[in-house]
């Protein structure tokens, strides 16, 4: 029987010999709450080693657009500094203007729960949620689509998995649709039923259709975090999924033209042994 632990929490995972802080996500994050489809408040945070560094675009009393910036030191997932003003940079057309501090709006403060989720106390207002803003990829098929690194994250596990996700095929049983490579021999597919919902399941199977190796993880546009799986469909050891490049083969900041000399040699698998193999992972999960 093929038994497969659920992945709780991201934190959890990391919680297996690797230190319990973390940096949130780079990218456009927002208010959790104001995500309504018209132009509104929204976050810029990249982290650096442990400096935070945030830009906020929002507006001023009378309605006009303006923008704030905070930096300072991240320390156990927790931040607080001057949210500064600024005014007399450079505008469209002009030539060369340097922007001045234009005094603090009071101290921001924010805390993170996880790489993508965390809560804001801006000036004057209660704390919001905040969350990465995942504009472009749903959780849908189509949205694991491109070329994606599975790397566990153990010395004693050397091997890596690299495949371009690329052929869609008949939903599972607990999933939505998988997303196979051309030779069938891996695909994923987000799990919306059963014990593992709200997570994705990965197989690498041989030609026979035998599951030979798994993962289980949650991601969050480029980036996921789970588990490496035996062929006995235990979890072996946390590991870590990066996009190196979307549907459309442009890198996301790595990019490998070609196919993995294994992948390009493995036989070709049948959709539906693929699929079987996923839903028999799907139907053990714990």
């Amino acid at each position: 029987m093929m038994i497969f632990k659920k992945i709780a929490l991201v934190g959890a995972l990391l919680g297996t010999g690797l230190a319990q802080a973390f940096a949130p996500q780079t990218g456009t994050w927002i208010v959790t709450s104001e995500v309504n489809g018209k132009p509104g408040r929204g976050l810029a945070i990249d982290v650096q080693d442990n400096t935070l560094v945030m830009q906020m675009y929002a507006y001023d009393a009378s309605g006009n657009a303006t923008f704030y910036m905070t930096s300072g030191t991240l320390a156990n997932d927790n931040y607080a500094a001057p949210l500064n003003k600024y005014r007399g940079g450079r505008y469209l057309g002009s030539g060369e203007l340097s922007g001045k501090e234009d005094g603090s709006a009071g101290t921001v403060s924010m805390r993170f729960v996880s790489g993508t989720k965390g809560y804001i106390t801006l000036p004057g207002e209660a704390e919001k949620e905040i969350s990465r803003f995942n504009f472009a990829y749903g959780n849908d098929p189509q949205g694991l689509k491109g070329i994606w690194l599975f790397s566990p994250l153990n010395s004693l596990t050397p091997t890596a998995d690299f495949f371009r996700l690329e052929k869609a095929q008949p939903a599972t049983q607990y999933g939505n649709g998988l997303m196979a490579s051309s030779d069938g021999s891996f695909g994923c597919e987000h799990q919306v039923t059963g014990n593992a919902a709200g997570t994705v399941l990965c197989v690498k199977v041989n030609s026979a259709g035998k599951v030979l190796r798994g993962y289980q993880f949650i991601y969050s546009v480029n980036d996921g975090e789970g588990n490496l799986l035996n062929s006995l469909g235990q979890a072996t050891s946390i590991a870590a999924m990066r996009r190196l490049a979307n549907r459309t083969d442009t890198g996301t900041g790595i990019f490998l033209k070609s196919e993995s000399s294994e992948e390009a040699a493995a036989a070709v698998v049948s959709p539906d042994q693929l699929r079987l193999a996923i839903e028999s992972v799907a139907a053990q999960v714990e």
